[in-house]
């Protein structure tokens, strides 16, 4: 499991409404940090995200000096392109400078972001154009490089082509939200990636419960994969952990259930 940051940036991919309630609620350092300790208590001690964006960062340091655990943080940063870019390359000073800064803020695992990768992305060739001049940069300044991506061709292409990736991103979850191709098309290529994938939006944003999302997704992926989970409270947190367990133990949850007054006639019975 790894911890998303959708939920503390305000990314609700619903309204703006809903993004500015969000920044709201979880603009406050300690309110983050109260989520990570959570996850880090845990066992669960890598993030994944936007982690420049405030107020990540100082959330990190605090949830690490609550609980002595290091987070293991995978950052996805947005390198500028244009459309020079195919052709001519990437600027290397703003690369080295983004890199930089990366490495500073403790990065351990970087992934140009889809907004990024996908623009790289050459269905004709078949490859991911320009993206040693990402990658190789990448693994100078000592962080494992990977691709964040919402396209499936990118883990094909970067297989075949031999990239230096060592993990990708990748969307998944059951009703194929934001997803470019079908489900079982995507599970497919996930199980025949060379590398382990980082899958996201298991709960497509918050339109799938739990139950159902986690349960596909434990119970889809290979044993290497990752699942990127977001929650904006600490009870959240600890839900999905215990759900997560009894889904890999292949146990039934002993969750409390979310009551309703309709339910009322079968309340005694669970």
């Amino acid at each position: 499991m790894i911890i998303g940051t959708n939920w503390f940036l305000g990314f609700s991919h619903c309204t703006p409404s809903k993004d500015e309630y969000i920044r709201e609620q979880m603009g406050d350092p300690k309110k983050v940090a109260d989520v990570l300790e959570v996850f880090f208590r845990a066992g669960v001690d890598t993030i994944m995200g936007l982690v420049e964006m405030p107020p990540l960062l100082e959330a990190i340091k605090e949830a690490e000096d609550r609980t002595g655990v290091g987070a293991v943080i995978v950052s996805t940063p947005l390198f500028p392109v244009d459309e020079k870019t195919p052709t001519e390359g990437f600027d290397r000073e703003a690369v080295a400078r983004i890199l930089d800064a990366q490495a500073g803020k403790g990065v351990r695992i970087c992934m140009p972001h889809q907004s990024t990768t996908d623009c790289l992305v050459d269905r004709c060739t078949k490859t991911v154009r320009r993206a040693a001049e990402l990658l190789g940069p990448i693994r100078e300044r000592g962080m494992i490089p990977g691709f964040s991506t919402h396209m499936p061709e990118t883990l094909l292409f970067s297989d075949a082509s031999g990239l230096d990736v060592d993990c990708y991103i990748s969307m998944y979850n059951a009703m194929g939200f934001l997803m470019q191709l079908e489900v079982d098309w995507v599970s497919r290529i996930i199980h025949g990636a060379q590398k382990p994938v980082m899958t996201i939006k298991p709960m497509a944003a918050g339109q799938i419960r739990p139950f159902q999302a986690l349960n596909f997704v434990w119970n889809t992926i290979r044993e290497q994969e990752m699942v990127s989970v977001g929650t904006l409270s600490p009870k959240e947190a600890s839900e999905l952990i215990e759900l997560s367990l009894d889904i890999l133990a292949k146990r039934a949850s002993g969750q409390a259930l979310q009551e309703t007054r309709s339910k009322g006639s079968v309340t005694r019975g669970v």
